[in-house]
């Protein structure tokens, strides 16, 4: 018996180091990697501007009467790729903004907490040392919604409107803190930070897929991330604790998250319209990507919503 033990130890403890080798290797690999996929990430397309010590990518287009500053959905890895398409549509008669907060697109990783008091004063300073000036129409989309509803409560003059894409709502408290404490995201960012998310492979046909890829395996699901994750209770707590925000806005909500709590989702946003001085409800046959799916529909509310303004 005991040499049936020390057969099988013998086997398990091959097994573990055969493994760790295996790891070392993908992880040696995945280094060498990310040095050579630095040339995808050159060339920024925006600005790189100094806040708090660190650099954030802000990207400018156009010029017009409005300022529509785009902020992105939680861990979108390229708000920058995502938006413009929409921000190349409206450019023609407005100045675009698209901030992509720390740990996003080309912005730099930073130490410390992501919540959202600190990612608005981030964003402010950004703006600020661009020379940018409100009032702002902010054109959140999921997760940034916190963001947004909390700098109009906080800082009413620098709000000129809200155009809500799914925005988040804190009618859905439960489920973001639920979703913060999901143990897939972490062990995501130890197998991306080893390498092996380079093994599922990816088709890369374009300088822009390169550059998302390498986007991808230096920061996706990075602590910025996380962090900012972690603090949904929070920020809904903060943001129920004053009353919401009387800026103009249109609430552009998708059948998707509809769908899966119709009182929760569409009555957070009603919240929001009833609360303003001129607010609309739009819901949408689609995807929660509502700007996306529904690029040209979203440019013409947008459209008529700045003429009302």
């Amino acid at each position: 018996m005991r040499k049936v033990l020390r057969v099988l130890r013998n086997i398990i403890l091959g097994l573990l180091v055969m493994i760790l080798i295996i790891l070392a290797g993908v992880f040696v690999y995945h280094r060498i990697k990310i040095s050579q996929e630095k040339v995808y990430l050159k060339n920024v397309p925006g600005q790189m501007v100094e806040v708090d010590g660190h650099k954030m990518h802000v990207y400018l287009e156009g010029q017009g009467e409005h300022t529509l500053v785009f902020m992105s959905g939680w861990a979108d890895i390229s708000p920058y790729t995502n938006f413009l398409p929409m921000a190349k549509d409206l450019s023609d008669e407005n100045k675009i903004v698209i901030i992509e907060k720390f740990g996003y697109g080309f912005s730099d990783v930073v130490p410390g907490k992501r919540d959202f008091d600190t990612i608005i004063e981030n964003d402010r300073e950004a703006l600020r040392k661009l020379g940018i000036e409100g009032p702002f129409v902010l054109c959140p989309h999921s997760y940034s919604g916190f963001e947004a509803t909390l700098w109009a409560q906080k800082y009413p003059e620098e709000v000129e409107g809200i155009v809500g894409m799914d925005m988040s709502v804190t009618s859905w408290r439960e489920s973001y803190v639920e979703d913060a404490n999901c143990i897939f995201y972490p062990i995501y960012r130890v197998c991306r930070g080893l390498g092996i998310t380079r093994l599922e492979g990816a088709d890369l046909e374009t300088e822009e897929d390169k550059m998302l890829y390498a986007l991808i395996e230096k920061k996706e699901m990075n602590k910025n991330v996380l962090s900012e994750n972690k603090s949904a209770g929070k920020v809904c707590d903060e943001i129920d604790s004053m009353p919401l925000p009387t800026a103009p806005t249109i609430q552009i909500i998708s059948k998707e998250l509809a769908e899966m709590d119709p009182e929760g989702w569409i009555g957070g946003h009603q919240a929001l319209v009833d609360a303003s001085v001129d607010g609309k409800l739009i819901k949408l046959d689609c995807g929660h990507y509502v700007y996306m799916d529904e690029l040209n529909r979203v440019v013409k509310e947008i459209r008529e919503f700045l003429k009302a303004l």
